[in-house]
């Protein structure tokens, strides 16, 4: 494909809570044995996008480790590869990203030492599947300066937590709100832009010179007017997860045997590291129903309509019900966990209860951290 792809990877979300004290947005895990990042990944890979950079920054040590071989994602070749970027103190600069333009600027020898005419800039806290290639073609058709992928917000509550924008009848862009109190719109920006590099080149330069450090604010919007910038509306599975209710969710969604099929029974399929571990094991006595459980897993009690993600060891007389549990997570004997998301590496202690109540979805951290991955 024409072009190179960058992935924003360095932020973080206070709407995540406890889940994001110890791990990026991009690195939180998804459907059992995922990450966050390998949907933009996979969706680059699939599309032939050969040449990818990440910007890391925000508690990215395990999202640097999951990242550590291109080949999980087929981006090891002679040309292109997987490159991770995080803030580095130079004789010019001892700051960290101040925003998604002003980190992209700072690794801007990346956009300037590479060939290829187009960029794809995703953020790495989606969950869906793209081919850019059908985007560039469109952006291309239009003869856009730069095309924004959209999609539509089914609850109308939701859109102060994206871009909003309308489109007229070319689909050209009129209007873009930033994360408005308030909307009569509910189409949404899933942050997804393609732009030619050296236009990118120039904008985040001049952006630079301006003291300006935000992409949709400060190029996107700002620019609206005065370059042709477009909409491509999606109509498939799109998910963003930077806050606890969407993360769980999106989660959930996967209990469906539509939305599964979807990303991992139909080609191309979404592509994550692998760990060597053993299928999981159901004791006599285990009783599971409506539940993705990972390699790892050992069950002696009830888990229904749950997500049970990799190494979970469930004792005997626990009841997992409608709950998220992360990875490495030991539950002793008649645990109760109900409309909730255990963080991974805990060990809930014997006789617990944990509900969440009033439709909110509890996070569960107990103080007593696994050590062992």
């Amino acid at each position: 494909m024409r072009a190179i792809g960058i992935i924003l990877a360095g932020g973080n979300s206070n709407r995540m809570k406890e889940l994001s004290n110890k791990r990026a947005i991009a690195a939180m895990p998804i459907a059992g044995s995922y990450r966050s990042i390998d949907f933009s990944l996979s969706s680059m890979a699939n599309s032939h996008i050969q040449k990818v950079a990440v910007l890391t920054q925000y508690n990215s040590r395990s999202l640097n480790e999951h990242l550590s071989s291109s080949k999980w994602w087929d981006f090891g070749r002679k040309q292109g590869g997987l490159f991770i970027f995080t803030p580095t103190i130079t004789k010019e600069n001892s700051l960290w990203y101040q925003g998604t333009a002003d980190a992209m600027y700072q690794n801007i020898d990346f956009l300037r030492n590479s060939h290829e005419p187009y960029v794809v800039i995703a953020s790495g806290d989606g969950v869906y599947k793209l081919d850019f290639n059908k985007v560039l073609e469109y952006h291309i058709a239009k003869r856009a300066d730069i095309t924004v992928v959209c999609t539509t917000c089914e609850d109308q509550k939701d859109v102060e937590r994206f871009g909003v924008l309308r489109m007229n009848e070319d689909c050209r862009i009129e209007e873009f709100e930033e994360k408005p109190m308030v909307s009569p719109y509910n189409t949404i920006s899933t942050g997804i832009y393609i732009i030619r590099r050296r236009q990118l080149i120039e904008l985040l330069e001049k952006a630079a010179e301006e003291g300006r450090k935000d992409f949709v604010r400060d190029i996107l919007i700002r620019y609206k007017n005065l370059k042709r910038i477009y909409g491509y509306k999606i109509s498939s599975f799109w998910s963003n997860i930077s806050t606890v209710e969407s993360y769980y969710k999106t989660n959930m969604a996967f209990l469906t045997p539509e939305i599964r099929n979807y990303f991992f029974r139909e080609e191309p399929f979404i592509k994550t590291r692998i760990d060597d571990l053993p299928p999981a094991k159901y004791n006599p006595g285990a009783q599971v129903r409506n539940s993705l459980v990972s390699s790892g897993c050992i069950i002696n009690g009830t888990v229904e309509n749950s997500i049970l993600f990799k190494d979970v060891f469930v004792e005997k007389n626990c009841v997992i019900k409608n709950s998220v549990i992360l990875n490495n997570v030991y539950l002793a004997n008649n645990v109760h966990i109900e409309n909730c998301i255990v963080e991974s590496r805990d060990t809930i202690s014997a006789n617990s209860y944990y509900t969440g109540e009033n439709g909110e979805i509890r996070i569960v951290v107990e103080n007593h951290d696994r050590f062992h991955m």
